[in-house]
């Protein structure tokens, strides 16, 4: 199906009465650019590490919007132009200039399907449910996963620097605490390798069903990959639920400042000699989360390893 596009290029003083003009006239699901940079409060539980470059803030603005029945257009655009006329009496509109534009109805949610082919950690084999396994793979250890809308495929860097370091630490007593757990990947990989059980946590409620579903994949019983949705680092109920010195391994896939706050608290619910593998760190915050970690009394640094540009540093509770 064929849809039309039309953005309109305006000022982001008069974005948010443009908006409430196009969902007068019943139009819905408006796509807004602008120059303005997200703050700290935007950006907080976005899995980004580096934002992108928006350019300096001309007050420019871009709002698009979608049609599919353009039958009735000239009475559409009646009704915009002479909505603009109005607000233009109380703001600055820019240059109310308005561009057409086909795009083709996808299936966003799915698309991504196409891309996520089987592929190999070493000599482990991860792969999404709906492919089979290629030959030249048989009878290496098999990792199904089907991120649906939780974060984690396994092919990000940051994820095989961590399935990497669980390899090297998993042992058949381990205890594991998944933070941020998203699809259950790293969960999913320490039981495949032997972990006796896996106490997940998310922010997200997505993840947990993603987690149910990928444990049900990989033949997984709910009893030894346990999930909530929640915050270690400040809820209370969570880290109860999560327990205090039951982990001998902690890792956590997540960004750089989450890292940073979250070490001080990780240390409670890691046994002696536990091991803590953090990764998600962008080698330009590398020296961060060194430092943070390395001024907490609990840890000393064992091992740091890279690829790309991404970073795993892993740590031991030495008290």
């Amino acid at each position: 199906m064929k849809w039309t596009k039309f953005t309109l290029n305006t000022t982001t003083a008069a974005v948010d009465l443009i908006s409430s003009l196009l969902g007068e006239i019943g139009i819905e699901g408006i796509e807004i650019e602008d120059h303005i940079p997200l703050s700290e409060a935007d950006t907080k539980g976005m899995f980004i590490d580096i934002l992108p470059d928006v350019g300096p803030d001309d007050g420019t603005a871009k709002v698009s919007f979608y049609l599919e029945d353009i039958d009735n257009l000239d009475t559409i655009m009646n009704q915009i132009n002479e909505g603009l006329e109005a607000i233009s009496q109380f703001v600055d509109v820019g240059e109310r200039t308005i561009t057409r534009s086909e795009t083709e109805d996808k299936d966003w949610i799915n698309n991504w399907k196409e891309y996520f082919k089987p592929f190999t950690v070493d000599d482990i084999l991860i792969k999404p449910t709906w492919e089979e396994i290629p030959p030249e793979d048989a009878g290496k250890m098999l990792i199904q996963i089907d991120p649906g809308t939780a974060f984690g495929t396994g092919q990000h860097e940051t994820t095989q620097l961590c399935i990497r370091q669980l390899r090297k630490y998993v042992t058949a007593d381990s205890r594991v605490l998944d933070v941020g757990t998203g699809s259950g990947i790293l969960g999913i990989t320490a039981i495949k390798l032997g972990a006796k059980e896996v106490f997940g946590t998310d922010l997200d409620e997505n993840a947990i069903t993603a987690v149910g579903e990928n444990r049900e994949a990989n033949e997984i019983d709910e009893n030894r990959f346990r999930v909530v949705c929640g915050n270690l680092i400040d809820d209370c109920a969570v880290q109860d639920l999560a327990g205090y010195e039951r982990y001998d391994i902690a890792v956590a896939n997540i960004l750089a400042p989450v890292i940073i706050a979250l070490q001080s608290e990780i240390a409670r619910h890691l046994k002696p000699g536990g091991i803590f593998i953090t990764s998600g760190i962008i080698d330009t915050k590398e020296a961060d989360v060194r430092a943070a970690l390395a001024a907490n009394p609990d840890f000393e640094i064992v091992e740091t390893t890279y690829q790309g540009e991404w970073v795993s540093i892993t740590v031991r509770r030495t008290t």
